[in-house]
């Protein structure tokens, strides 16, 4: 499949950047798409220690018909022993709680001005009976165990993003701090709720969950206060 995209004669076309930069776009995960590259230059497989993502990544090789990598993946997965999915139940709570905050600002060598700024202060949290699950959106949000997270099935979360008025020594003297999913090669900050919550439902797919309800709009999925997840 890979192949075929970049051939002339091919009925599946790779798609040239609408940015015009020269770069060819394949609508798939970019994230798995660093391993499949690796496979095919080294000719093995060599992924990171505690790799939680085999079952997207086995998609993705189905999809490109990579039959080598579907062969070392299921040798993989023969060599963890690994078990059928358990059932398991997924909950994850967002709120944001907006606060005006009041701080000097400098406008000249000895002019101060009072200026005001809204800061969003968000808290998650999420319950997880998979523990494998609850380590990935540890590992997702860059957060280790026991850092800003409880043991056990509870793993909670605060942070706010900078506004762009805010001057960094008032917002490290609030207490703040911001929230950062991805690797360094994908980083991007978690600005909001729906962000936050994309995230929490692209774990939740890897880990063989299904969306069982959202609240309070059950149409407006990344608008929500509360998404639940169940695994059979």
């Amino acid at each position: 499949m890979l192949g075929a995209m970049f051939r002339a004669d091919t009925l599946i076309p790779a798609s040239l950047n609408p940015q015009g930069d020269g770069h060819y776009f394949i609508d798939r995960d970019g994230k798995a798409f660093r391993h499949i590259l690796n496979f095919l230059r080294l000719g093995r497989l060599d992924l990171p220690r505690g790799y939680g993502e085999t079952a997207l990544l086995k998609a993705e090789a189905d999809f490109y018909q990579i039959r080598p990598l579907l062969d070392a993946l299921r040798e993989l997965e023969a060599s963890r022993g690994t078990p059928t999915p358990r059932a398991a139940l997924l909950h994850a709570d967002v709120d944001v709680n907006p606060r005006l905050v009041h701080f000097s600002a400098r406008r000249g060598p000895h002019h101060y001005e009072l200026s005001s700024v809204q800061v969003d202060t968000f808290r998650a949290n999420l319950f997880c009976t998979d523990p494998e699950c609850l380590g990935a959106m540890r590992s997702r949000f860059g957060v280790a165990s026991g850092d800003r997270a409880e043991g056990g099935p509870h793993f909670r979360l605060e942070w706010a993003s900078r506004p762009r008025e805010l001057p960094e020594v008032e917002y490290e003297r609030l207490g703040l701090q911001p929230l950062w999913t991805g690797g360094p090669e994908d980083r991007r900050e978690v600005a909001n709720a729906p962000t936050f919550l994309e995230e929490v439902l692209r774990v939740a797919l890897e880990h063989g969950f299904r969306l069982d309800s959202v609240f309070p709009d059950p149409e407006d999925l990344l608008n929500s206060r509360s998404l639940r997840f169940v695994r059979h």
